[in-house]
């Protein structure tokens, strides 16, 4: 499918393998790179290391939540949906190319496999399961495995009482979280919480309090199964199934692996199990659990990034996408529509329409990068909820950044401004 694979490396194995340690090395034996990760923690996580490493001044950091962007940064350490399409690097790295099959974000990680190359490598990370996707794609991939340096066994059920100090417990809502680190503190002592929602200061302090042994126990979400570095002994499941923004599902077997997989640093073995009340776990997903063998991932998800319209019929009104808002059960549309001046606005310059706030008169112009117009009520639909200006800045930002929109102060003060005046407060 690509020509281009003589530069392209696929570091696969189960976790506890070293990869993303290999992968840190091989960063710096180049003269620039990026480092696509899944998560913001574990991008913070290995951009502390860098600038230990490195300096302050030659790190970057790029994130939903933070951005750190030294004029001089030749390495920037970003989540996957933050890594910078603009520049040129020696070496490209993505973590986690596996979730390529979510169905979520799966999209993002495909965009990146297909679309970045970094000049002299690019290095692929992931399970083992993605090696048969990533031959189909780029058939000349060289292949490294990598076996995991400890054992990973299961243990029969277990109470929360039962369990031992350096345990994390997993939950996947946040009410279970807070509801079992209440628990673990009545009748052990301390815990730390660790949640994606967090902000990172917070999500920081909690991790570094768990690491410096000033509690025991850590209460999580499936969030830490992505390559979080932590001393946990024992991993133990609350639950088996979870929401996944459709519905409840069971929990898949390599996605069970991944987050057990996290019992066990280095060459100390580690275990995992669940408690009475998540039901029964078989034997057989148990045993692929602990022998690594899950099957192979069957299929990606991918979405077009350079969608052109203009073969439309300008005279035909267009919907490209509905979209049904959960919250409010609004359906909204992409459109292709015509610009005040009767010209075509291009997909890039789409304007964000919804059957019970459409406002034309309220539209921000907004000339960068090709965008053209965006309708004020789009940004009305982020901004609404949010109460005082600095939440509200941070919201717009991450809005500009998903659009890959240049952020500037202007654009602040005039959306700030009509926020005001629509009294959004």
């Amino acid at each position: 499918m690509s020509n281009e694979d003589e530069n392209l490396l696929a570091i696969l194995g189960p976790t506890n393998t070293g990869k993303t340690y290999t992968a840190f090395e091989k960063l710096f034996s180049y003269s620039s790179g990026i480092f696509g990760f899944p998560l913001r923690l574990l991008a913070r996580e290995n951009y502390d290391k860098a600038v230990k490493k490195i300096g302050l001044s030659n790190v970057a950091l790029i994130t939903g939540e933070e951005k750190i962007l030294p004029k001089e940064a030749k390495y920037f350490f970003c989540t996957v949906e933050s890594m910078p399409k603009n520049i040129s690097v020696d070496c490209i790295i993505i973590d986690e190319v596996q979730l390529a099959a979510d169905y979520e974000r799966g999209h993002v990680f495909t965009d990146r496999i297909l679309n970045l190359k970094g000049n002299f490598i690019t290095i692929f990370l992931g399970s083992l399961n993605i090696e048969n996707i990533l031959k189909k794609i780029h058939p000349n991939i060289i292949i490294e495995k990598k076996k995991r340096f400890s054992q990973l066994s299961f243990l029969r059920k277990q109470n929360f009482s039962k369990l031992e100090p350096r345990s994390a417990i997993i939950a996947f809502n946040i009410n279970k979280v807070y509801e079992i680190a209440e628990n673990i503190r009545t009748h052990k002592g301390g815990t730390a919480v660790v949640l994606g929602s967090l902000s990172p200061r917070t999500r920081n302090a909690q991790v570094e309090v768990y690491e410096n042994k000033n509690v025991d126990f850590l209460v999580a979400t499936d969030a830490i199964g992505m390559g979080l570095n932590l001393n946990i002994n024992h991993v133990s499941f609350s639950a088996l199934e979870k929401f996944d923004g459709r519905y409840n599902r069971n929990l898949a077997p390599n996605e069970i692996g991944q987050i057990a997989g996290r019992a066990g640093r280095y060459k100390q073995d580690g275990t995992f199990s669940h408690t009475k009340e998540a039901g029964n776990l078989d034997p057989l997903i148990i045993q692929q659990i602990e022998t690594h063998n899950f099957d192979n991932i069957q299929k990606i998800y991918w979405r077009n990034s350079e969608l052109d319209f203009n073969s439309i019929n300008l005279s035909d009104h267009y919907e490209a996408y509905r979209v049904i808002d959960e919250g409010k059960n609004q359906i909204c549309s992409w459109s292709d529509s015509l610009s005040d001046d009767g010209k075509k606005i291009s997909y890039d310059e789409y304007t964000y329409n919804t059957t019970q706030c459409m406002d034309f008169e309220n539209w921000i112009h907004i000339d960068k990068n090709g965008l053209g117009k965006s309708a004020f009520k789009w940004f009305c639909m982020y901004l609404k909820s949010i109460n005082g200006r600095a939440d509200r800045l941070e919201k717009l930002k991450r809005v500009l950044d998903d659009m890959n929109i240049p952020f500037e102060e202007g654009d602040w003060q005039t959306i700030d401004r009509d926020c005001e005046r629509n009294k959004l407060n």
